[in-house]
């Protein structure tokens, strides 16, 4: 939708209103972007491939398949084999092979434009709005990210977001997230984000692969000339801005939490590191972060494009954290945040359930709760470096270590959701409609109860303050109260008199 305001081209596209530019890039320019893609890191998986062939990637194995009852004990029986580190592998064999040589030089050679004081600064403005980042990465870039109809595409075919296992898909990805930015060491090569990142880059090799093979083997799989390659150079450059721009221009924002510039500049060059991993283009968009909004705005009008299947990837997200730990969320509280952060039209478009009133008003609630506490952490210099060192080790701990919340491990990263012939993401269905882990029933909810408490702070904080500007002092409205009080109680005994006269009448 397009409007002119003071000679200004304004468009509107799905809630999110920006002034088109001479920089913005339409469908058609960005078009060319969904047919290349990370070509080293293809080759380099298979070569390690070659050198470690990958085993079973089914994640269920059939039922039939099942050891006996009895096995027999041998001495000479070989324990299973670990599953396989790929970049391990990389790390061992690079000094034998050109190809991967190559690879490992490219991702040693830091680029001239890495500030490593910046990157830290960056990783500080992740753990600084927590909060509120992560119901926005979670309901605003990956929720409402399934608004786009040609990644779904790619997304369906793995089953990966399936209603009882999309948490744990979620939690692969928050623990790189996490890796990136617990620590600088981390993100430096060698450490455990980068090294994160050098196996998601593979996964992504891993996954273009598969389905190119069944697109080879049965015509019609994957249309790969509607929908370019799968995970291709526009999904990546996709991905890393829903982790940067959208929470910068749009998740923040809707919850009432504005970056100072300094910070959008370190967060936008943190994910421009994290992308260099990735194998991602970086080398002009991220370099600025106008160039990167700029681009993320592009692709806001040029990507979505919701279709029923995603719908039903978005859906099932909703359906599998409901009621989970350590928040035990209502699925209709979910809804109200998915509303709230994509704005109705593309809610509606997802066929997100409208929330009620009163979803929308606890959802209002806790956005107040992240505003007043990241503006006054943010405000005092020494809270806030203890608020970031805390919520990092607590977050890790809890996303990676914690068995019934978490991973409870280290995820490797594999490809444990194959793309299959028949195989799709089915809808949730009845029966998961409150799919839950830990007790039954769940204690109350945390996120709800935290909107309701603020909403009645800030109830009783606007009766006070209207009652004090209209009595003027506090003995003021002392005395106001107090004759209120006594208001109340002779009307009640007026009533009780009134009362006990009638019941005297009609005996």
């Amino acid at each position: 939708m397009f409007f002119s305001k003071n000679n200004k081209a304004i468009r509107c596209s799905w809630g999110y209103t920006f002034e088109w530019t001479p920089e913005h890039q339409t469908k058609e320019q960005l078009r060319p972007l969904t047919y290349t893609y990370d070509v080293l890191g293809a080759e380099c998986l298979d070569r390690l491939d070659e050198i470690s062939p990958p085993g079973s990637s089914d994640p269920h194995p059939p039922e039939s398949q099942g050891e006996p009852d009895n096995p027999p004990q041998s001495q000479d029986e070989k324990p299973p084999q670990p599953r396989r580190d790929l970049y391990l592998l990389l790390e061992q064999h690079h000094g034998a092979d050109p190809k991967l040589n190559e690879l490992w030089t490219q991702l040693h050679t830091v680029p001239p434009w890495v500030d490593w004081a910046q990157i830290k600064r960056g990783q500080d403005v992740f753990y600084r709005y927590i909060g509120p980042a992560l119901v926005s990465l979670t309901f605003q870039s990956l929720v409402g990210g399934m608004g786009g109809r040609r990644v779904v595409e790619t997304l369906s075919r793995t089953g990966g977001f399936g209603v009882r296992v999309a948490k744990r898909r979620l939690l692969e990805t928050f623990q790189h997230i996490l890796q990136v930015t617990r620590d600088l060491d981390g993100a430096r090569p060698g450490g455990d984000g980068f090294a994160s990142s050098v196996k998601v880059r593979l996964l992504h090799a891993g996954v273009r692969r598969r389905i190119l093979a069944l697109e080879a083997a049965r015509p019609g799989y994957f249309d790969a000339g509607r929908w370019g390659v799968p995970v291709n150079d526009l999904d990546c450059m996709g991905t890393v801005l829903s982790f940067s721009a959208a929470l910068v221009w749009v998740g923040l924002p809707r919850q009432g939490i504005y970056l100072r510039e300094r910070e959008i500049i370190d967060y936008t060059a943190l994910w421009r590191w994290v992308g260099y991993l990735l194998g991602t283009p970086t080398q002009s968009w991220l370099g600025d972060y106008r160039r990167a909004r700029v681009l993320f705005e592009s692709l806001i009008e040029a990507d979505i494009d919701p279709g029923e299947m995603s719908g039903v990837l978005a859906n099932n997200i909703l359906t599998a954290l409901s009621y989970q730990p350590p928040a035990y969320a209502s699925r209709e509280f979910l809804c109200a945040e998915a509303h709230w952060l994509n704005g109705r039209d593309l809610a509606d478009a997802l066929g997100i359930q409208r929330p009620s009133l009163w979803h929308r008003a606890l959802v209002a609630g806790q956005c107040l709760y992240f505003v007043i506490m990241c503006y006054l952490y943010r405000s005092i210099p020494s809270w806030d470096e203890q608020k970031i060192e805390r919520v990092r080790k607590f977050f890790y701990k809890m996303t990676v270590h914690n068995k019934t919340i978490g991973l409870g491990t280290e995820t490797n990263f594999e490809l444990r959701y194959m793309p299959q012939l028949g195989r799709t993401t089915e809808p949730s269905g009845p029966k998961d409609s409150r799919l839950r882990i830990g007790p039954t029933p769940p204690p109350p909810p945390l996120a709800e109860r935290r909107g309701l408490m603020m909403l009645v702070v800030i109830a009783a904080l606007v009766v006070v303050g209207v009652a004090w500007l209209r009595f003027g002092s506090a003995s003021g409205l002392l005395a106001a109260f107090s004759r209120g009080f006594l208001m109340v109680r002779r009307r009640r005994s007026g009533r009780e008199d009134e009362g006990g006269g009638l019941l005297w009448a009609s005996t």
